[in-house]
């Protein structure tokens, strides 16, 4: 049974198949959004005509970018479930980069609808975009700490009987995900094509990754209480509590629409910080590097 377990998991998520993910997302990603481009020139010239709540796809050139960005937020979500096998912090740090997307996706999109005001005056949506600007700065701040603490960690080749069975046990875990997130992601396609012919077809954020982190959650308990029969500390407890605190505040934040979103956002990523200067005392207060994190993330290939 760890035999397949871990064959399972090596075919679908190993360092060979992501490499392949990888360039099939990218390659996706750029012919999707030459594909948007391609649309939103038809629909300009009047050759197809888009009515309901889907023509917000073609409502500027700006909008093609919402397509790349959806792609690589799939990849990233395959590259979270790739993570958990290995650390509870590595896998959150994963949700922090989706939800950093989320609203950067999120802010690209507000960008082609804001309109301009007059002298001094701020209006609604430039003031929201500020707010969500905000936001990914905090999670995006978040993300790099997570990969500068990833990086600078002792890994040991030598693994206890009982922490190999506690690997084993989250690559099961992860052959899960993968199921979940490939069923929910067909169901969420399905669902916006059906809306698309009876008018609707809006998107956002709560497409597809509402439902995922549901799951998610379910499964970050699922690993937390694993995790207890191996460790009983309480500090070990309480650290991976707060880390999925922090994934269910990202829920929530998805399923929040307006201010309340961004100021969930921004907590989740105060709340991410502040369990990582608790419990890593090492951690240097300073803001980390963006290009060399950028390097050694490449260094990596993004595992």
């Amino acid at each position: 049974m760890l035999y397949w377990n871990k064959r399972l998991f090596e075919l679908s998520m190993g360092d060979a198949a992501e490499e392949k993910i990888r360039k099939a997302a990218i390659v996706s990603a750029v012919l999707g959004f030459f594909a948007h481009i391609a649309i939103w020139a038809l629909f300009r010239t009047e050759r197809i005509s888009i009515t309901g709540e889907a023509s917000e796809l073609v409502s500027s050139p700006l909008s093609a970018l919402y397509t790349p960005f959806s792609i690589l937020l799939v990849y990233e979500v395959y590259q979270l479930i790739r993570t958990i096998p290995d650390s509870f912090s590595s896998s959150v740090g994963k949700q922090y980069e989706i939800a950093t997307l989320l609203v950067v996706r999120d802010i690209l999109k507000r960008l082609s609808e804001v309109e301009s005001s007059e002298g001094w005056e701020i209006s609604s949506d430039l003031g929201f975009l500020l707010v969500e600007c905000g936001a990914f700065l905090a999670l995006f701040y978040t993300s790099l700490t997570y990969f500068r603490i990833s990086n600078g960690a002792d890994k040991s080749g030598d693994m206890s009987d009982d922490i190999v069975i506690f690997v084993e046990a989250k690559r099961g875990v992860a052959n899960t995900m993968l199921l979940v997130f490939l069923s929910v992601a067909a169901y969420s396609f399905w669902t916006w094509i059906e809306s698309v012919q009876e008018g609707g077809g809006s998107v956002s954020r709560v497409i597809f990754f509402l439902d995922f982190f549901t799951f998610l959650i379910l499964a970050d308990i699922l690993i937390l209480l694993i995790s207890y029969w191996f460790y009983t500390d309480f500090g070990n407890l309480a650290r991976n509590t707060g880390f999925v605190l922090s994934t269910v505040i990202i829920r929530v934040a998805i399923s929040s629409e307006g201010v309340s979103a961004m100021v969930l956002f921004t907590l989740s990523g105060l709340l991410g910080i502040a369990i990582l200067r608790m419990f890593d005392p090492n951690i240097p207060s300073r803001t980390p590097r963006v290009s060399s994190d950028v390097i050694r993330i490449s260094e990596r290939n993004d595992t």
